[in-house]
């Protein structure tokens, strides 16, 4: 990633391709190998918020070597390999801030609370490698995304400010002209939108949404200060835009649908102005999926196809996927099944090309569970409720034990399904897996399906575990 200036921490020669790490990675797209990359995480105890983005700068050689827990993950993933077989350099020839005390950095800067276990870091690792709600621990930027976001506990932390007027500024943006913005407030502003999606993963929409506010408004307060090339502008622009959308999308899955409307429109024009044709099929994407959940299946059939339009040159085959799901969705509300089944085999059909390069980041939660659990919706709109509940269960059981959230929306369509279908009491179990869930999700729209159906397994109370599914859930005020 590029920046305006140029600092000590930088390397003295461009960073080389890590051409090894890339082969392990084999087929698996980016974001698909940065799920396996959780998981292996998970499975040894550690916590990574490994995304596509990572993958793609550990590649491109930015990233010489990783900190000690992902250095735990990979060769946990690869045993019998070390650091240097997967194309990392030595720990020892990494030059972090406690190598560039000796050599007479500030104090201030050598003795830095981020560095104080005299842990070396690699010069070229600015986000962080750690769980959503740890510190930053590394160089310069840290300071700068260390106030893009303040921690928390439990599902309510998220985002309280990147700063009104331009993010806080490291030491050396301070010295920059009044108004001037670099790279480093781009990448805060791109790190603000990674960190809202892994929290909403985790924990669903609702303690988030109105904490995200904040950085957005910041993050078009930086548009309209003068930024130090061009290519960070577009880089101010791109983010800005995704945060709207990541902030849409919070008010989406909290119910606030004027709200989540307003926020990808202001997305959509941000896409247009800068000329950015994946922002604005992401737009569309999301405006497509908020029209169906909110009754207007005609315009998300439309919004649909405009992103279908504006992605096709994109050469993406999984985003074309995933807007053909959208279309089949405005198709099923409108009761048009020939038109939803043939949307839904052409969504299939691009999916099995698989990943490539050219997805976008955003996407990393798109993956065989997701395609199964948005067909479901599509077969529970037409009323099917058996081929619903198949591809319901199919997808809770595919889901990436990460996205805590989705294996919760999963679970409660699969429970809605089985009510409607007649069958109370499996509905009443997988009801009763949605509640246990909620203990660590926030999400009014998974809220609200369960209460619809608690409403449909009223009538067969004395069905097995129904009765105490029902008792349960009405003991729960939010849910009452």
């Amino acid at each position: 990633m590029a920046s305006s200036t140029v600092s000590s921490s930088q390397p003295s020669r461009p960073p080389r391709p890590n051409l090894a790490f890339r082969q392990a990675r084999g087929q698996r797209s980016p974001a698909e190998f940065a799920a396996l990359v959780r998981r292996a995480a998970h499975e040894i105890g550690e916590q990574v918020s490994c995304d596509a983005r990572y993958i793609g700068r550990v590649e491109a050689g930015e990233i010489r070597c990783p900190n000690y827990a992902y250095e735990r993950v990979f060769l946990h993933m690869f045993p019998g390999r070390t650091l240097t077989d997967l194309g990392f350099a030595p720990r020892s020839s990494v030059r972090g801030r406690g190598a560039r005390a000796a050599e007479g950095a500030p104090l201030a800067q050598a003795t830095s609370p981020a560095y104080a276990s005299g842990e070396t870091r690699g010069a070229h690792e600015p986000y962080d490698t750690q769980d959503p709600y740890d510190r930053y621990d590394n160089h310069e930027e840290s300071d700068v995304l260390r106030r893009a976001f303040m921690k928390g506990g439990g599902a309510t932390v998220a985002a309280a400010s990147l700063g009104p007027f331009g993010l806080a500024l490291d030491a050396s943006a301070a010295q920059r002209p009044a108004r001037r913005v670099g790279a480093g407030e781009a990448s805060a502003l791109e790190e603000a939108v990674r960190r809202i999606r892994l929290l909403d993963d985790r924990h669903g929409a609702d303690g988030l949404y109105r904490r995200a506010a904040a950085p957005l408004r910041a993050a078009y307060a930086l548009l309209d200060a003068q930024a130090t090339r061009q290519a960070t502008a577009d880089r101010l622009h791109s983010g800005a835009g995704e945060l709207a959308i990541s902030v849409g999308w919070l008010a989406h899955d909290s119910g606030r649908f004027d709200d989540a409307r307003s926020h990808y429109a202001e997305a959509l024009a941000t896409a247009r102005v800068n000329g950015d044709a994946g922002l604005e099929a992401h737009a569309f994407c999301n405006t497509a999926f908020l029209a169906r959940d909110a009754g207007r299946p005609r315009e998300a059939f439309r919004a649909a196809q405009a992103a279908q339009r504006v992605a096709r040159p994109l050469g993406s085959a999984r985003l074309m996927s995933l807007l053909a799901l959208r279309e089949a969705g405005g198709w099923a509300g409108l009761a048009d099944r020939a038109g939803c089944e043939q949307a839904l085999v052409r969504a299939q059909a691009l999916f099995d090309r698989g990943p490539c390069d050219a997805d976008p980041e955003w996407m990393s939660f798109y993956g065989e569970a997701e395609l199964e659990g948005l067909e479901a919706q599509c077969w529970s709109a037409l009323g099917d409720w058996t081929r619903a509940a198949r591809h319901a269960r199919r997808a809770a059981e595919l889901q990436d034990p990460h996205f805590t959230r989705n294996i919760a929306l999963y679970t409660a369509e699969l429970a809605d399904d089985l009510a409607r279908g007649g069958r109370p009491d499996e509905a009443a179990i997988a009801g009763m897996r949605v509640l246990d869930l909620l203990a660590e999700v926030q999400s009014s729209r998974i809220q609200t399906m369960l209460s619809g159906t608690a409403r449909v397994l009223l009538p067969h109370r004395r069905a097995s575990g129904v009765s105490g599914f029902l008792e349960r859930h009405a003991s729960l005020p939010c849910m009452a």
